[in-house]
């Protein structure tokens, strides 16, 4: 089982974090961290790394539901997504699969929750 789910399209780097942001926000995600590794890697040890961005992407129901069942959670939230240049203009979407990462916890009313979010985020990934 893969524990991400992905999708590559076409488009600018900047311009599919802002649909990624915009399709988040469809599904009632918000973007709580961005996180731009390329600039990161090139400030800290100068490293020439690809276009790669992380959003750190929260629905606040859902995070609270899950804490409230698992209250640990925290260290994997809030749900990241990654937007990374493969090639010009050759954009990869993928964003963490819950399924994969809470199956497991061995939670049924959690699994039943990741289900639920696992469905949102491939919404959003097949939307793009």
């Amino acid at each position: 089982m893969s524990y991400f789910i992905s999708k590559t399209i076409e488009g600018q780097f900047d311009e599919v974090i802002e649909r990624v942001t915009n399709e988040l926000k469809f599904i009632g995600f918000g973007v709580l961290t961005v996180i731009d590794v390329k600039k990161t890697l090139k400030m800290k040890i100068n490293d020439d790394f690809k276009p790669y961005t992380i959003l750190g992407a929260c629905n606040p129901h859902f995070a609270s539901k899950a804490l409230r069942l698992e209250d640990k959670l925290g260290v994997v939230l809030p749900c990241n997504v990654v937007v990374i240049e493969q090639a010009p203009n050759v954009i990869e979407v993928a964003a963490i699969d819950p399924i994969a990462m809470m199956g497991g916890i061995g939670n049924e009313l959690l699994d039943k929750l990741a289900k639920e979010v696992s469905c949102k985020l491939e919404k959003m990934i097949t939307d793009l």
